[in-house]
């Protein structure tokens, strides 16, 4: 689904770079992601990035039904994809659409594992903010302190993923992440259920449920674009981030649409950092 995705949206636009936000190791054979990625990035020259996660990303049934591989073996099936994508006539298994294709690999990780990794790798690392946002400073600060230059790399080169939701006032944006509230509560009780409508959940949850749904989402941004900008600044002036990704599970698809685009008038560096200390994007 990933893979048709982002073939799809490519075939659509020009310039935009789209990545995999992740493919899964455990559900996926490095051999087919290899072939996928290299097919696409033959299509879609110099615009298709690589996002690999250790994680199933699913319940256990799911996970099960995918033929859920092992976890642990996450750092090989890593150095077997490059593998493939180094490629040489010479070696008895090959992803021939892979060889030679020059497609960016990021780790993904929303704790130190995968930090760590990618900086003994040489490799780009995104921390997913938008759902465990407790250990994204001390993930974000051990990759690159620790980080190893590569042939994939020179320098350190972290994303870091944030719920924001950009309302056209702070009491309409709190409103619409009602539905990304939902969302992860419905996660706590075990029901797959879609991004449901916003509503009101003060006297819906129970006191740990408020507890849990609270600390996964602490770090989202939520408000007007000007609450947006001033928190969005703050954050990236404390946390060593070259990239942000923001993602705004919205129930109607006009107020996603509307988020991002009063979010996309915060892309100029100098608009975000209005009023806040320029200094940082210099060091980085």
């Amino acid at each position: 689904m990933t893979t048709l995705l982002i073939n799809q949206i490519a075939n659509h636009t020009k310039t935009i770079r789209l990545g995999s936000g992740g493919m899964m190791l455990p559900n996926h054979s490095p051999l087919v992601v290899a072939e996928q990625f290299g097919l696409l990035s033959a299509l879609h020259p110099n615009r298709i990035d690589l996002g690999l996660g250790r994680a199933p990303g699913t319940d256990q049934l799911t996970a099960r039904a995918l033929r859920r591989g092992d976890v642990h073996a996450f750092p090989e099936h890593v150095r077997e994809i490059q593998h493939y994508f180094n490629g040489s006539p010479k070696k008895q298994v090959r992803a021939v659409t892979a060889e030679n294709q020059q497609v960016p690999i990021f780790l993904l990780g929303s704790s130190t594992f995968s930090a760590k990794l990618a900086a003994d790798m040489g490799l780009r690392y995104a921390f997913a903010g938008h759902f465990s946002p407790g250990e994204a400073s001390e993930a974000l600060s051990l990759y690159r302190e620790h980080f190893k230059p590569s042939e994939h790399l020179a320098e350190p080169y972290a994303i870091l993923a944030l719920n924001i939701v950009a309302g056209e006032t702070d009491d309409e944006a709190r409103w619409l992440f009602s539905s990304m509230e939902q969302l992860f509560l419905n996660m706590i009780r075990s029901k797959s259920l879609p991004i449901q409508p916003p509503r009101d959940l003060t006297e819906e949850m129970l006191p740990h449920e408020q507890a849990a749904v609270k600390r996964s989402l602490a770090g989202s941004i939520i408000g007007s674009l000007s609450t947006v900008q001033a928190e969005l600044a703050s954050r990236i002036q404390t946390l060593p981030v070259d990239e942000v990704m923001a993602t705004s599970l919205l129930y109607n698809q006009a107020d996603r649409l509307a988020s991002y685009q009063r979010m996309s008038r915060l892309l100029d560096k100098d608009t975000l950092l209005k009023d806040h200390d320029e200094n940082w994007f210099s060091s980085r």
